[in-house]
C-alpha cells in the first residue's frame, strides 16, 4: 500500500488502501472545500493534521464509535445533569464552539483545527451539515462539541470544556437528543481514555463503513438540528 497524493479532482481512494503505519493514513493534499469534506465523511474519511503540514486524510482501523443509548453516565455526570445547573442548546453558537476548540488546544498540546478547517466547517454549518451542542452558564459558553451529520450517523469532530464535566455533559445531551430524533451512531474517530470513560468502543473499519453506508441514507427527524434548547 502507498500514500495517495490528491490533486484538485474531487475524489478519494478506497479506505481499505489506508496505511497500517501510521494506522489509517490514506491520502495527502487536496483542499478543504465543503464538497471534498462531505465526500470524505460519506466515505468514512476525515482530515487530521497540523498547520505545518498539507491536509492529511485518515480512515483508521479500528474505528471509535458509540451507540447513543449505550453512553456510560457516571454518578458525577448524572448528578450534574439532574442539578440543571447549565443551559444546553443546539446550533446556537457553532462558530464560538469551534473557536474554543481551536484556541484551547493551541494553548495546550496543539491543534488540527487550522484556520482553513475552522472557515470551511463554518461554511458546512451554514449549509446545514455541521452542528454544535453548547453548554451555558447564564450567558457564558462553558463547554460544547461539534461535528457533521450524515442521516442517522453523527461524525463527532471536537469538544471543549471550561468547567468540570462540561464536555461530558455536552456529549450526554447530544446522545439523548440524537437518539430521540432517530440517530443511531456517533463516530468518535480515534479512541482515547476520555472517550472510553463514556462507553466508546472500537469497530473494525469494514463494519463501520458498512453501517455508514446504511445510516447516511436514513434521515433523522426534521427538527433534530433546528436551533433549540435541550432538556436532558
Amino acid at each position: 500500500m502507498f500514500l495517495t497524493q490528491l490533486d484538485q479532482r474531487l475524489w478519494f481512494p478506497d479506505p481499505d488502501t489506508a496505511l497500517h503505519d501510521p494506522e489509517g493514513l490514506l491520502a495527502i493534499g487536496g483542499d478543504l472545500q465543503p464538497e471534498r469534506l462531505l465526500l470524505a465523511y460519506r466515505m468514512g474519511i476525515f482530515p487530521w493534521y497540523d498547520q505545518s503540514q498539507p491536509p492529511l486524510w485518515w480512515s483508521p482501523d479500528p474505528r471509535a464509535v458509540i451507540e447513543p443509548k449505550r453512553l456510560h453516565v457516571s454518578r458525577s455526570l448524572a448528578k450534574l445533569s439532574r442539578q440543571q445547573k447549565y443551559r444546553i442548546t443546539v446550533n446556537h453558537a457553532f462558530e464560538s464552539v469551534i473557536h474554543h476548540c481551536r484556541v484551547l488546544r493551541e494553548d495546550g498540546p496543539g491543534t488540527w483545527i487550522t484556520p482553513d478547517i475552522q472557515h470551511n466547517y463554518c461554511r458546512l454549518h451554514h449549509q446545514g451539515y455541521a452542528h454544535s451542542v453548547e453548554v451555558w452558564d447564564d450567558q457564558k459558553l462553558v463547554a460544547g462539541l461539534y461535528g457533521i451529520s450524515l442521516g442517522k450517523l453523527f461524525c463527532g469532530e471536537s469538544m471543549f470544556h471550561l468547567v468540570n464535566n462540561g464536555s461530558k455533559l455536552a456529549m450526554l445531551a447530544l446522545c439523548r437528543h440524537f437518539s430521540r430524533q432517530g440517530g443511531q451512531l456517533i463516530d468518535c474517530q480515534l479512541p482515547n481514555p476520555h472517550l472510553h470513560s463514556l462507553g466508546v468502543t472500537s469497530w473494525p473499519r469494514s463494519h463501520f463503513l458498512h453501517k455508514l453506508k446504511e445510516l447516511q441514507t436514513e434521515p433523522v427527524s426534521a427538527s433534530c438540528w433546528q436551533p433549540q434548547e435541550l432538556s436532558i
